[in-house]
């Protein structure tokens, strides 16, 4: 299925202990990168997040935020350093005594000093944690995808349009070409006529064998073939295949707009030269497209 890598999901948890959110938001990229952004502590759940999200994304930056609300009162302990206390005391009367100071060295100003008082988060059941966190990822992942489907669709739909355009046009090409010779031998002739008045048998084949030369030179038939081709194939790829082929369709593109350039090089003719440059216009907009497919 085709797939945009521009999408954006979230996905929440809450419990007695904890409310967890989780929102994940990707832009294009030629590779698969990911990046977690939560609180240290829980930093040992990195890999499975990834994974996580992996099953839903191979191509694309990613970037995975989680914040996690702990509202359970056994989540935290308070720790007090009695013997960091009883120094920052003993140094703040000598501190006062040497300068002959009469202030007043309160409870609370000891309490605010450095580690005195020191908040510390229980020791988290990791197996747990991670699976909390997974969860909620993965619900975040599962709207993440289906933003991702819904603008692939979209884009799909834009991709099969100028296909068709495209592929019209080629048809163009290949009726208008065989013309393209006939109109060039009428002129030598003409020419020739010109030049030396009537015309001889000689004169007659030396015409079929120039216009023979010119219209191996500006015969199209393989690259007008080789483009249907390629239209087809980048049809099926979008109307059929299971597995996310941005990088194939690219590929494709690029050789799409490799037949438009050696057509246009070859065509001595306007109109051709004209249709060329409309083929390029549409295969460019394809391009744009498919740089947002995974």
């Amino acid at each position: 299925m085709i797939k945009s890598m521009t999408g954006f999901g979230r996905g929440e948890y809450s419990d007695e202990k904890r409310s967890v959110i989780a929102e994940i938001k990707s832009v294009n990229h030629r590779y698969c990168d990911i990046s977690v952004r939560m609180p240290r502590r829980y930093s040992f759940a990195e890999e499975k997040i990834k994974n996580t999200v992996k099953q839903t994304v191979s191509r694309g930056k990613v970037e995975v935020s989680i914040i996690v609300d702990n509202i359970g009162a056994d989540e935290i302990n308070i720790n007090l350093n009695k013997e960091l206390a009883k120094q920052y005391m003993e140094n703040l009367v000598s501190l006062r005594d040497t300068f002959g100071m009469n202030d007043e060295i309160t409870l609370e100003y000891i309490a605010s000093l450095p580690d005195v008082l020191k908040v510390i988060p229980e020791i988290e059941n990791e197996d747990e944690m991670s699976g909390i966190l997974c969860r909620t990822v993965k619900a975040a992942a599962e709207k993440h995808d289906e933003m991702r489907k819904t603008e692939g669709e979209k884009l799909a739909e834009d991709i099969l349009m100028r296909s068709g355009l495209i592929e019209n046009m080629v048809k163009e090409i290949e009726v208008r070409s065989p013309e393209v010779v006939k109109a060039y031998t009428e002129k030598l002739k003409e020419r020739i006529a010109d030049l030396i008045g009537g015309s001889t048998v000689a004169t007659e084949e030396r015409i079929l064998l120039e216009a023979a030369v010119f219209a191996d030179k500006a015969n199209v038939t393989e690259e007008t073939v080789r483009l249907a081709s390629h239209i087809s194939q980048l049809r099926n790829i979008v109307k059929e295949s299971a597995q996310p082929d941005g990088k194939k369709l690219d590929f494709l593109v690029q050789e799409m707009n490799r037949e438009a350039n050696t057509i246009g090089s070859k065509a001595n003719d306007i109109e051709i030269t004209n249709r060329v440059l409309d083929i390029k216009s549409e295969i460019e907009k394809i391009r744009e497209q498919v740089q947002n497919l995974e």
